[in-house]
C-alpha cells in the first residue's frame, strides 16, 4: 500500500499544479467563448517540441521549452490581433485554422522520423506517472509567478473577460497579457500532460462549475475540488486497469460530467 502511495503521490502534486492555474484560466475561456484557443494553443506549442525534437533535443531540454514557449507565444499574438474581428467571422474559426495548420505542420516535420509515431503519441498524452519531483516544483514555481501576476492584475483581466470594461485602447495590451501568460502555462503544462489532458484540465472542470454558480470565486472552488476528486479517481483507474493515465484521467472527466448533468436533469 505503502509503494502505491508513493508512486501515486508526485504524479497527484502535479495534477493539483495542473487543475490549479487550468481552472482560473478556465473561467475566462468559456466566459470569451473561444473553448479551444487552449487546444490550440497547446498543439501551436508542441510544434514547437517538434522542431525541438528534429533538432536533436529531448522534451524536457531547456531548448526544447524555448523552442515551445516561442510558438506558443507567436500563436498569443495571432489570437490577440484577430480578437477584434470578431463582427466579421468568429474568431474560434481563427483558433481552429490555427490547431489545424499546427497539427498537419507537426504530423509533416516528423512523417520521415522513425520515432514520429511515438512523438506524436507522447504530445496527445503525456507521461503523467513519470513526471519527477524536479518538474512538478519548477511548474508549480513558474505557474506562482503567472497566477500572482493574475492576481494583482485581477481587476484588468475580470473587466476585459466578465464585464468588457477595460478601456480601448488598453485591451489589446491586456489581452496580449492574458494569452501571453496563458501560452507560458500551456508550454509547461504540455510536457507533463499532453494536449487531451490540457484541455480537459481547461475546459471540463469549468464548465461543472458554471452549471452550479454564477459566482467567480465559487466556480474556482467547485471547478478546484471537481479537478481534484477526478485527477485522484482517473489515476487510481489508470494504476489498476494498467492504462495510459492521459486518456484515463480525460475519460473519468468526461464520466463525471456527463453524471452529473444527468442526475441534475433528473432532479430538475
Amino acid at each position: 500500500m505503502s509503494d502505491y502511495i508513493s508512486f501515486l503521490m508526485w504524479p497527484f502534486f502535479a495534477a493539483v499544479v495542473l487543475v490549479g492555474i487550468h481552472v482560473y484560466f478556465g473561467l475566462h475561456i468559456i466566459k470569451r467563448g473561444i473553448i479551444f484557443v487552449d487546444l490550440s494553443l497547446a498543439q501551436v506549442a508542441a510544434l514547437g517540441m517538434t522542431v525541438a525534437f528534429l533538432i536533436g533535443h529531448t522534451p524536457n531540454d531547456f531548448a526544447a521549452y524555448l523552442y515551445s514557449l516561442l510558438f506558443a507565444l507567436a500563436g498569443a499574438t495571432v489570437f490577440t490581433y484577430t480578437r477584434g474581428i470578431e463582427g466579421k467571422i468568429p474568431q474560434e474559426a481563427i483558433i481552429g485554422i490555427v490547431y489545424a495548420v499546427s497539427s498537419a505542420a507537426a504530423i509533416l516535420a516528423v512523417s520521415h522520423s522513425p520515432e514520429g509515431a511515438e512523438h506524436i503519441r507522447y504530445l496527445l498524452v503525456g507521461s503523467l506517472l513519470t513526471v519527477t519531483p524536479a518538474i512538478v516544483l519548477k511548474t508549480a514555481g513558474v505557474y506562482s509567478v503567472v497566477g500572482l501576476f493574475h492576481w494583482i492584475s485581477r481587476s484588468q483581466f475580470l473587466a476585459l473577460t466578465f464585464k468588457n470594461g477595460t478601456p480601448p485602447l488598453k485591451a489589446r495590451l491586456w489581452d496580449f497579457l492574458f494569452y501571453g501568460t496563458f501560452a507560458v502555462v500551456v508550454t509547461s503544462s504540455v510536457k507533463i500532460c499532453g494536449i487531451l489532458l490540457v484541455f480537459i484540465f481547461l475546459v471540463v472542470p469549468s464548465v461543472f462549475a458554471a452549471l452550479i454558480t454564477d459566482s467567480i470565486s465559487r466556480r474556482l472552488i467547485y471547478g478546484w475540488v471537481f479537478g481534484l476528486v477526478g485527477s485522484a479517481i482517473g489515476m487510481v483507474l489508470s494504476f489498476s486497469l494498467d492504462t495510459p493515465t492521459g486518456a484515463t484521467i480525460v475519460c473519468t472527466f468526461g464520466v463525471m460530467l456527463l453524471l452529473f448533468a444527468v442526475i441534475r436533469k433528473i432532479q430538475l
